[in-house]
């Protein structure tokens, strides 16, 4: 299951859960702006094309803009996203 939940929204900032349990992948995708992931529980990764990242509980990662992505616990996890409101994604197979 994966599943992302809105937590707050400011003026130019949103911040939303992301819950992924099972290894089940979130879709792979690009952003226009970066963005931070904190790490609440648990730990996934994040791979890029030419790079896989290992996060833990208590871990914050900047994700880049522009770069294909995909996050998938290994196999729990709970995450704060904290983005641009104006923030686009480009999700790709």
């Amino acid at each position: 299951m994966k599943k992302t939940i809105p937590l707050d929204e400011g003026t130019d900032l949103v911040a939303k859960k992301m819950v992924g349990t099972g290894g089940t992948p979130f879709p792979r995708h690009s952003a226009s702006h970066e963005s931070v992931l904190v790490m609440v529980d648990g730990s996934c990764t994040i791979t890029f094309p030419h790079v896989v990242r290992e996060l833990q509980t208590g871990d914050t990662f900047i994700v880049p803009a522009h770069e294909v992505h995909q996050v998938v616990g290994t196999p729990d996890f709970a995450a704060v996203h904290v983005m641009p409101k104006n923030i686009r994604f480009a999700f790709t197979a």
